[in-house]
């Protein structure tokens, strides 16, 4: 879960990086807990943002960190681009109008699955 969102990190760094000429930071924040918890955000010039915080979550006997972030930014055409995320016990959950959507189950293939569900084959009885 955490090394999803490193590697989003990672990635974003580097596309953001790709421009010409640095881009200043305008505005930058970080605060770290001693239990854990943190919260850090920026803003730069381009326009760019992200912020990203966590909370330390008593899972069973397990602390986990649950993250919450979001990163705005406009593409090389101008374009605006928005994402949110959510990583906790749960994994990794992103909301953004560019994630794909895939296409719904066509309803023959539903029913096909219903039908396999409530007549098992005496195969998975054993």
């Amino acid at each position: 879960m955490l090394s999803k969102i490193v590697v989003f990190s990672g990635l974003l760094a580097v596309v953001l990086c790709a421009t010409e000429e640095p881009v200043a930071i305008v505005a930058q924040e970080s605060d770290i807990q001693p239990d854990g918890a943190f919260q850090w955000s920026y803003e730069s010039a381009d326009g760019t943002k992200q912020e990203q915080s966590a909370s330390i979550k008593q899972v069973g006997d397990v602390s986990v960190p649950a993250l919450r972030g979001s990163v705005s930014w406009k593409d090389a055409d101008g374009v605006a681009h928005e994402l949110s995320y959510v990583a906790d016990e749960n994994g990794y959950q992103p909301q953004s109008a560019d994630i794909p959507v895939p296409p719904e189950v066509p309803a023959a293939i539903t029913r096909a699955l219903e039908w396999i569900a409530a007549h098992p084959s005496k195969e998975s009885d054993s």
